[in-house]
């Protein structure tokens, strides 16, 4: 499974509102200009979160987005899988001969188990330590 572009601005974005938790809205044009993003692309990013009911937008001056749940309850697989689809390594598994199927299976099962298992304030928590130890903790 690759990551597209949408699913890591995706992230990227989710991990600025959790960082910000508890503090208020926060405009796209922030977190593009933070992130060196085009605040265009995030938008069209933005609204599959906030219709999956990821994040919740807030109208007026003082306006952006939040999170619609605490940081700890959301996961990066929930952010994934509304911006990627499902979580697969291929397609059609079913059809593989069962080596190869039970091989794609395990693959896909450890994928979901990362994503699953973590945070968006464990990403949060990370994003803050020095980038070394952040690169490590993806791997």
């Amino acid at each position: 499974m690759k990551i597209s572009t949408k699913g890591r601005y995706g992230l990227t974005i989710m991990i600025e509102l959790a960082k910000k938790y508890g503090e208020g809205p926060i405009s796209l044009k922030a977190i593009a200009q933070s992130n060196d993003l085009s605040e265009h692309y995030l938008e069209q990013l933005i609204a599959p979160l906030r219709n999956a009911g990821l994040v919740k937008s807030i109208r007026g001056a003082y306006g952006g987005y939040i999170l619609a749940d605490l940081p700890s309850k959301i996961t990066s697989g929930d952010v994934i899988r509304v911006l990627e689809g499902p979580i697969t390594p291929v397609e059609g598994i079913e059809n593989e001969e069962p080596a190869k199927r039970e091989l794609w299976i395990r693959i896909r099962d450890a994928i979901k188990d990362v994503l699953d298992n973590t945070t968006l304030e464990d990403l949060a928590n990370h994003s803050n330590d020095n980038e070394s130890d952040a690169y490590m903790f993806y791997i």
